[in-house]
């Protein structure tokens, strides 16, 4: 199968059922995404199809084939506005504690703040409810919370 994978084509050989999730940590090499849960619980294993944050845990590589997938890897790499927003917000909150959700985090906080009416900061609901379904073992949703709040106020 053909992907297109943080902007670059990959040929992956491989059952087109297999989770998105290990083909791209055990085919591809990337490992920035997690497994938390198996079952689209928990947010650890959230990347984009094209653009929207999807549970690479449970979706079949064969979902991916023909569209735009992209990873923490290439989200946070400076060349995405919102993306860098996002990651300059989450370090300048200190909301990493364990850090182990955090890509699932941002990626979720990425994709709702692409999706946002510019120049109208979202609530606290709003973002309560944009990130609702990410866990965070540490607890850290307050920070989070005031990060995404930061990151949409950098881009408006």
């Amino acid at each position: 199968m053909k992907l297109t994978v943080n902007n670059r084509e990959v040929v992956i050989d491989a059952d087109p059922a297999m989770p998105l999730l290990w083909a791209l940590r055990d085919s591809i090499g990337l490992t920035g995404t997690k497994f938390g849960c198996g079952a689209a619980q928990c947010g650890a294993c959230t990347v984009h199809l094209d653009g929207q944050a999807i549970r690479s845990c449970i979706t079949p590589i064969s979902e991916a084939e023909g569209k735009k997938l992209t990873t923490i890897e290439a989200a946070t790499d400076g060349t995405d506005r919102v993306g860098a927003a996002v990651h300059a917000a989450w370090l300048k909150h200190d909301v990493a504690q364990c850090g182990y959700c955090q890509s699932g985090q941002i990626m979720s906080a990425i994709a709702f703040l692409k999706s946002h009416p510019s120049g109208k900061p979202p609530t606290a609901a709003e973002i309560d409810t944009a990130m609702d379904g990410n866990i965070c073992r540490c607890g850290t949703y307050a920070r989070i919370r005031a990060a995404v709040a930061d990151a949409a106020r950098s881009i408006a």
